[in-house]
């Protein structure tokens, strides 16, 4: 029997909740599958500041290193935003990035049909959307030097290197062709130089994948068609800054950021996390939705592992739970029969995935 190690970062907030219900189901689909999980958690974000005065102990640098995939809830929260830079929650996944190398992060999109009307969009443009975001993770503007914050002026740089913007590129396309065979290169060609030499290389890149058309975007024009016609894009590739800003826009389509699963990888190590954020407000009250970090979850299982059957066994039972019309809070609106805490969420699809 196969053994995967998996390094836990539940982190602050709801991460704990909502880790702890993916980990319910990985348990559960494991018991039928000819593989086990190990897993050994780990500090990142505010509670690693509480205990050791750093979001990013060098515990869990190694631990993460020495693990075959990362299963990642979520950090941050009012009680540390008056921390330096360098040691805010933020920091500490910024530098388990850049450590790790995990440079392509995916984000994918998908309606379900049984939330169609939770989009605040027409369910004619919303229904059947199923599309992947592919951020570059570790350059660009959130990296490049120099940076500073004098009392009236502050600067940052962007900054993009040839092969930098080559490998995340080469993802983008890669994924494509597993898919609808279509890239949508988002940039700011007309006014950054940066953006030009993205344009450039992407183009040069394109080459290698004649079965894949390209297509370029401005991200101002680009923002506005997520929300016109998001059917048209299949994989948007983008650089760090604007894929934050998009794959977050993106998540509206679905009606709910909890939804939505995302997988950082490139590196040794693939970290596997929800889409949101901590959701400090609603830590402790069991109406945080489990689903983005049970579907994290599947990613992982899928890309890490390659564990196929075991991830489809996951994201069906996901589908019947929706289609049962099992509900969280934030969609209690929408085609619930009955109304879920998180736990409850996570022990019906832990069920269903044990029957599968």
């Amino acid at each position: 029997m196969k053994t995967y190690k998996v390094a836990v970062i539940k982190g602050d907030g709801i991460g704990s909740e909502i880790v702890d219900e993916a980990i319910k189901v990985l348990d559960a689909v494991s018991i039928n599958s000819e593989f086990e999980l190990k897993y050994e958690e780990v500090l990142m974000g505010g509670c690693a500041y509480d205990v050791h005065g750093d979001p990013l102990p060098k515990e869990t640098i190694e631990v993460c290193l020495n693990s075959d995939a990362i299963l990642f809830g979520a950090i941050g929260g009012e009680k540390w935003d008056n921390l330096p830079r360098d040691k805010r929650p933020e920091s500490g996944l910024l530098r388990l990035r850049s450590t790790l190398e995990l440079f392509a992060n995916f984000r994918p999109v998908k309606v379900f049909d049984e939330l169609v009307d939770a989009s605040s969009l027409k369910t004619s443009i919303v229904k059947g959307v199923d599309l992947l975001v592919v951020r570059e993770l570790t350059g660009g503007i959130y990296f490049g030097q120099p940076r500073e914050k004098e009392e009236t002026r502050a600067y940052n740089t962007m900054v993009y290197t040839k092969d930098e913007i080559v490998r995340i590129a080469k993802m983008a396309f890669e994924a494509a062709e597993l898919r609808g065979k279509k890239v949508c290169s988002v940039d700011k060609a007309n006014v950054l130089e940066v953006s030009q030499l993205w344009r450039e290389t992407v183009e040069e890149v394109a080459k290698d994948y004649p079965d894949v058309s390209l297509s370029h975007m401005y991200v101002d024009n680009a923002a506005m068609q997520l929300v016109r016609d998001p059917k048209q894009f299949d994989v948007i590739l983008t650089g760090n800054i604007f894929g934050d800003i998009l794959s977050d826009e993106a998540s509206q389509i679905s009606g709910s950021i909890g939804l939505l699963p995302s997988s950082s990888v490139g590196g040794k190590v693939g970290l596997y996390e929800p889409i949101h954020g901590s959701a400090p407000d609603i830590a402790g009250q069991g109406i945080a939705n489990p689903i983005a970090t049970i579907s994290s979850a599947s990613m992982m299982l899928r890309f890490a592992f390659g564990e196929v059957k075991a991830a489809d066994k996951i994201d069906s039972a996901i589908v019947e739970f929706l289609k049962e019309g099992y509900r969280t809070k934030d969609l209690a609106s929408f085609g619930a029969s009955e109304v879920c805490s998180t736990q409850e969420a996570g022990s019906i699809i832990a069920d269903k995935v044990s029957k599968l």
